[in-house]
């Protein structure tokens, strides 16, 4: 239903006049407490006029005391809103970023708080749970009622190589570290905050090899981040292939095959 067009008949007079509120406010999507802030009403009949609403498919609910335009569909938006402290983020954020060509049927939120993961108006939602100190590189996106945060390019492929099984896939990953254009002090300030030894050195490793020239001090940090324990370059692949005793890495995926994936040729 377009905005401010309601036809009397179907809605009580006081609906009318919710409905131009939110016309007015130019809220599409919100929750009791915010509109019970709004309206400065702290009685149970904002509920009861909320549910109403919903029954006429006025309004659509999302969850438990959080609402929507029947219309409103922006996935983006209704994922970080239903999780406190959240960004769009890994698969999602590559996408959305243009780092991949491959959708995920999966929304992925990042958030600091449990949150179950569910499907809402036929999207399904992963929510990844992160600790505080991971919580950062966030940027806002959209305007209005369409606002969202998402993690930026930095803290999207960090994300991704601290747990790369909500990347999409290693191959997809690696291309989207070749083709992103990344800061080396936003890549330092960001490893810092996540603290992955590993994926730290699997990022040195790439960059060095790909020759990433705006990478150079990243590399240089890096590789005073290499401990004694080798590990796999894909944390999800076989235990086989050359030992890289210069970063303590095993390329279960060769350098040969590096490039052909850059190249497209995998």
């Amino acid at each position: 239903m377009a905005r401010g067009t309601y036809i009397s008949e179907n809605l009580t007079q006081r609906q009318i006049n919710f409905m131009h509120m939110l016309d007015d406010k130019e809220m599409d999507i919100f929750s009791l407490s915010e509109l019970r802030a709004v309206l400065d009403d702290t009685s149970s009949d904002v509920n009861e006029l909320v549910e109403n609403l919903v029954h006429k498919k006025i309004l659509s609910r999302i969850e438990r005391g959080k609402y929507c335009r029947s219309n409103f569909r922006d996935e983006n938006a209704i994922g970080t809103f239903v999780a406190r402290q959240s960004a769009i983020a890994y698969w999602t954020a590559l996408n959305s970023h243009g780092l991949t060509e491959q959708f995920s049927n999966t929304i992925f939120i990042q958030t600091t708080f449990p949150k179950k993961d569910k499907t809402i108006f036929g999207s399904r939602y992963k929510f990844v749970k992160v600790a505080e100190n991971k919580s950062c590189g966030i940027e806002t996106h959209g305007y209005g009622s369409h606002v969202y945060t998402i993690t930026d390019v930095e803290k999207t492929i960090v994300d991704c190589f601290d747990l790369p099984q909500y990347s999409g896939g290693y191959a997809e990953l690696i291309r989207a570290f070749f083709d992103a254009k990344l800061r080396s002090g936003k890549m330092l300030e960001y490893c810092r905050a996540v603290n992955n030894i590993a994926a730290v050195k699997r990022m040195g490793f790439l960059a060095e090899i790909l020759e990433k020239k705006e990478m150079k001090s990243f590399i240089k940090f890096a590789k005073t981040m290499v401990n004694p324990k080798y590990n796999l370059f894909d944390a999800q692949g076989i235990d086989s292939g050359e030992f890289m005793s210069n970063w303590k890495l095993r390329l279960n995926i060769s350098r040969e095959k590096i490039t052909d994936i850059i190249n497209g040729q995998y």
